[in-house]
């Protein structure tokens, strides 16, 4: 929801890229973003931080992290442009999205960076946090971006704190108890991922007493 507030500075340089896709059916361009994310899935899962080659795969898997949010921005907007905008289209386009959280989230909570209840729990924030927005658009309300922890704020902390977590490892810190950046990340993502959850669940609830008056 932060970055989401910053949408409409970042729109017209959107659109221009969306431009230069115009030509590309929209539903292409949503294949893509989630064929990004299992590619980036596949860096963090094999990235390890005993060794240094696999360390430096996490440069790799942020640049597929950018490319597939990216690519889940544009799509839509070329659809718009192009005319092909449908329920049928939007409906894929939040399908894969969730595929896409689970596997670049999902490959970190089974990697060598993070202990696996985090993880775990990680993953039912985010599902939860895209649940409760795309639900209550689902039962005729709007679809709720509110929270304190968006897509967009996910796909910019998973392109941020891997750098830092390589950058890190190169510079011999290391935090209390072994915990790694990218865990104190899926931590946030479980504590606030679940805040946020909860955070549209209580709006669409007041949403349904407003209907009954």
């Amino acid at each position: 929801m932060v970055l989401d507030k910053t949408r409409e500075r970042v729109d017209p340089f959107l659109t221009v890229i969306a431009k230069w896709f115009s030509p590309v059916n929209p539903d292409i361009l949503t294949w893509c973003a989630v064929l990004f994310s299992v590619i980036a899935g596949v860096f963090f899962y094999f990235s390890n931080p005993t060794n240094e080659l696999q360390n430096f795969f996490l440069f790799f898997a942020t640049l597929f992290v950018f490319l597939n949010g990216l690519f889940d921005a544009i799509d839509g907007k070329v659809a718009k442009m192009t005319h092909k905008a449908s329920a049928r289209g939007d409906f894929l386009d939040h399908a894969l999205d969730r595929y896409a959280d689970v596997f670049m989230v999902g490959a970190l909570a089974l990697s060598s960076w993070c202990r696996p209840p985090v993880g775990l729990l990680a993953i039912i924030g985010v599902l939860l946090t895209s649940y409760m927005g795309t639900q209550a658009q689902a039962i005729g309300h709007k679809r709720d971006y509110s929270g304190l922890l968006g897509r967009a704020d996910r796909l910019v902390l998973l392109i941020v704190f891997p750098i830092i977590q390589h950058i890190v490892l190169r510079l011999s810190l290391q935090l209390p108890w072994n915990i790694t950046i990218i865990e104190l990340v899926l931590a946030y993502f479980a504590i606030v991922g679940n805040i946020t959850a909860v955070q549209r669940f209580s709006i669409t609830l007041r949403w349904f007493k407003g209907t009954e008056k």
